[in-house]
């Protein structure tokens, strides 16, 4: 069996998770698999989180992941499929896990193997936000000066809306970042960004990727998943009970 990979609890902010479905490592084995349960893991952090420390959070661990040890392959198969599982889309994130031949010995995703025995940890903050989120200040809902004067060539993406199934064409420019193109996307369907997730060709493409850099073919379908308005309201509010 491959060692362990990943952690469960980083050197900077720590967490608690509050859930009783998280099985012991020692208790688990390479062989037993369930279907990815239907549920959100619910954990507090110990130094309360806004939206964009959280994004950060995330985005060091999805970048540093691949030199812990183990396959890029799956771990860009984990990483679409725990963005899916946020947004509720169970149907979405199971095809990837079954796609990629990762197995759950608990069910969840803090602890997989693939089908060489390699094994795969990730941490509770990647797959949901914690109950003490707070709130930033400001508004991050207009395209900012900056971003409007942007430099790059002049391009069309068609982007596919879960929720409605009908494409739109988007004009950024190869330069832009997929979060200003989130916002692009705001503009004209009046879709938050944090409820924005978008995949080609089976990857997640994260916020700092250019346009350019995603090397989305002229004429091509990026899908976008949208996630319940609940759900992110719920993970922005503040809640200072604890």
């Amino acid at each position: 069996m491959g060692g362990c990979i990943g952690l469960q609890r980083d050197r900077g902010t720590s967490s608690t998770v509050e859930t009783s479905d998280i099985v012991s490592t020692h208790q688990v084995s390479v062989g037993k698999n369930q279907l990815l349960k239907h549920e959100r893991l619910k954990w507090k952090s110990d130094v309360p989180l806004t939206d964009g420390q959280l994004r950060s959070k995330r985005d060091e661990f999805w970048d540093t992941a691949p030199a812990f040890d183990g396959r890029k392959e799956i771990w860009d198969a984990l990483k679409a499929a725990a963005y899916a599982a946020e947004c509720n889309d169970y149907t979405l994130a199971q095809a990837i896990i079954d796609g990629a031949n990762i197995s759950l010995p608990s069910g969840t995703l803090t602890d997989c193997y693939d089908e060489l025995g390699n094994r795969y940890q990730l941490p509770v903050y990647c797959l949901s936000a914690p109950v003490n989120m707070i709130e930033e200040n400001g508004d991050h809902d207009a395209i900012s000066d900056a971003e409007q004067s942007a430099t790059g060539a002049e391009v069309f993406i068609k982007v596919r809306l879960s929720t409605t199934g009908k494409d739109l064409k988007l004009s950024v420019r190869t330069s832009d970042t997929m979060a200003i193109a989130k916002r692009r996307l705001q503009v004209y369907e009046n879709v938050d960004p944090a409820r924005q997730r978008w995949f080609f060709s089976g990857k997640l493409l994260n916020d700092k990727l250019k346009i350019e850099e995603a090397k989305i073919p002229a004429g091509y379908v990026v899908q976008v998943v949208i996630a319940p308005e609940e759900i992110v309201s719920n993970t922005r509010c503040l809640v200072n009970r604890f």
